[in-house]
């Protein structure tokens, strides 16, 4: 099993690398997020993940260990495979998506493209109590912060906003200050659509 790669990097795309240690060039997979925290110079240090199949041994990278981490516990709920869980770590950044899982938030997990409202609900039934366990997540505070963003979305979108911006508006306020009210959330909401 290879865990970590410490070479050269010789190509950068935002879905793959190429690094070069000891005269052999490794192709790895990377989200987004791993992408944008490459280095501009040549050395650079991944830690991965080797999926091996029937038919192929793939090497996922990660800038930290955090998001390998995230990422094992992604590919261990039935379901998700790597594709995905890379998806996912493409689309919201390590820090969103354990928010999202230990709150319980559907509409965040289920804004990743591919990912319908079922294996949302699965991701979060898998893993919430994984992840306030090993994050150590407080999650007492929780539901009345999510009672209060689904009010105010609910007040949105009677005022004839998307569901979908506002959903993004309100994740962020909340994340931002997790004791807001639903007048608050509200207010901050309207400032940002």
């Amino acid at each position: 099993m290879i865990t970590h790669l410490n070479g050269k990097l010789v190509e950068k795309n935002p879905t793959d690398v190429v690094i070069e240690c000891n005269g052999v060039g490794y192709s790895v997979n990377v989200s987004l997020h791993t992408y944008s925290l490459l280095p501009e110079g040549e050395k650079i240090q991944l830690f991965t993940y080797m999926h091996v199949k029937e038919d192929a041994q793939t090497l996922y990278g990660f800038m930290h260990k955090s998001e390998r981490e995230i990422f094992k516990l992604l590919i261990s709920v039935s379901g998700v495979g790597t594709s995905t869980a890379r998806t996912m770590l493409s689309s919201l950044n390590p820090e969103e998506l354990k928010h999202a899982i230990a709150t319980g938030d559907v509409p965040v997990i289920q804004s990743v493209k591919g990912i319908g409202a079922k294996t949302a609900q699965r991701i979060i039934l898998d893993l919430k109590d994984k992840i306030l366990k090993v994050y150590d997540i407080d999650d007492v505070s929780q539901p009345a912060s999510n009672t209060n963003k689904e009010e105010a979305l609910s007040a949105l979108e009677t005022l004839g906003f998307a569901r979908k911006q506002a959903e993004k508006v309100c994740a962020k306020i909340v994340r931002e200050d997790p004791g807001a009210g639903v007048e608050t959330i509200i207010k901050q909401a309207l400032k940002n659509l």
